[in-house]
């Protein structure tokens, strides 16, 4: 008869030992047992950047890589991209389900009278250069949400933490409109509580001289349907830094700018900026399957392609490839298109590629829409940073409320030198530095 155990022999000793296995999982700490003597730490697992290691049991985001699925909450984003509009998505993420049409109204009317930024932030993102890169200013300005809101640190008061919630999801739509008007020299659009959360937020960036702005509702709702398909992607690496953070019970203001910060890496947050790029080099169709060649003798990379988790087609991907169409009715087709939609195409038939499990990801697509609507480059990862914001608060609230969470203290292998002696420094011989210098 199976039992869902491990059984482990240690071939140091001759010793077994029988390890529960729960979700197809073992506890870690169930290997501190295997000893070699009474003196010895005990067993530990090695596994830089996490790749294997559960860290969490959570019930926000479910993604099946081999099969190309997405769901938040059970929900598959599929349907929540076509029918669902973001502030829904969001509480749908924050709170375990879709909210009735009067918590609806209540969740959009909270946030809508949250979005106003204290002048103090305003003067943060004011005192930064002009070409200061917006997610450098976006960062700072969360960061100093902390400061005019000292109460966020009570992360145990309900009320006190409902309200930083709303706060955060309000003000960070804000925050990046001020900053990128910053960026261009314009004056600050102050909210409307008359729009959306979207109308607002394009609103904020795009109004000039006109007496009323009216968001186009093509554009509108295809953000909407990009803010949703960002609003989450389990513990990936600003996910994982939230909850690091946040397991200090640090306020989440801070823990949302230290996830921003993660994000703004570039090997997480501006893979559609870099895709744009690699279009632009490419110039022309003609010349897409030159570049397939240098690819494929690893003289370029190609960008879009393939996803740490999926091994498949990134099902965000194929919904933005649907609106992008609906968008460039209104922009005008965006040249770049033309050569993602080639670029794709031979890939896709391609056995180098196949084989690889290489297909579009979600940020192929986003970055050619943003450009479309005219957006600026430098704020792709800030357009991601906001929607992610409520998948962000989302962990740290799931962490908060587990009693097997422990502030983050990950174990080391040392492998430095032993005991040493202070050496003055006139008797010391110059060394080679550790380290990748």
């Amino acid at each position: 008869m199976s039992k869902d155990t491990l059984t482990i022999t240690d071939n140091r000793t001759g010793k077994t030992y029988e390890v529960p296995i729960t979700h197809g999982t073992i506890k870690a700490l169930d290997l501190r047992q295997i000893k070699t003597d009474a003196e010895d730490f005990g067993l530990m697992s090695y596994d830089p950047a996490f790749t294997n290691t559960a860290s969490t049991k959570s019930n926000i985001t479910f993604i099946d890589g081999d099969k190309g699925i997405l769901r938040y909450r059970g929900y598959p984003i599929e349907q929540l991209a076509e029918r669902s509009n973001y502030l829904e998505t969001a509480y749908l993420l924050l709170y375990g389900d879709l909210p009735t049409q009067e918590q609806l109204a209540a969740w959009e009317h909270e946030v809508q009278i949250h979005t106003l930024l204290h002048s103090n932030i305003e003067q943060l993102i004011h005192t930064f250069r002009y070409d200061a890169h917006p997610m450098s200013i976006f960062i700072s300005a969360v960061a100093s949400l902390a400061t005019l809101y000292p109460e966020a640190r009570q992360v145990t008061d309900l009320d006190k933490r409902h309200l930083q919630i709303v706060r955060a999801v309000a003000k960070v739509a804000t925050i990046a409109a001020f900053t990128a008007r910053h960026n261009q020299g314009f004056p600050f659009n102050y909210p409307d509580d008359g729009l959306s959360y979207v109308g607002n937020f394009l609103k904020m960036m795009f109004k000039m001289t006109e007496t009323h702005y009216q968001p186009n509702p093509v554009l509108e709702r295809a953000l909407n349907v990009l803010f949703i398909l960002h609003a989450d992607h389990e513990l990936n690496c600003g996910t994982n830094a939230m909850r690091v953070i946040g397991s200090s019970q640090a306020d989440p203001y801070s823990a949302l700018a230290g996830a921003s910060a993660a994000l703004y890496g570039p090997l997480h947050g501006n893979a559609n900026e870099e895709v744009l790029r690699m279009l632009a080099e490419i110039g022309d169709i003609k010349n897409v399957p030159a570049f397939i060649d240098k690819v494929k003798r690893r003289e370029a990379l190609l960008m879009g392609f393939g996803h740490r988790v999926y091994k498949n087609y990134d099902p965000r991907a194929r919904i933005i490839k649907k609106i992008a169409d609906e968008v460039f009715e209104v922009t005008g087709r965006n040249r770049l298109i033309d050569i993602a939609l080639e670029l794709e195409r031979i890939a896709l038939s391609d056995d180098f590629f196949i084989s690889r499990k290489l297909y579009p990801n979600v940020d192929f697509y986003s970055g050619i829409i943003y450009q479309a609507m005219k957006m600026p480059m430098a704020m792709f990862t800030v357009l991601f940073a906001i929607p992610r914001t409520a998948g962000w608060i989302s962990h740290w609230l799931e962490l908060l409320c587990d009693s097997e969470q422990k502030i983050s203290r990950p174990r080391q292998i040392y492998l430095g030198p032993e005991c040493r002696d202070y050496v003055p420094v006139e008797e010391r011989q110059e060394r080679e530095k550790v380290g990748c210098w």
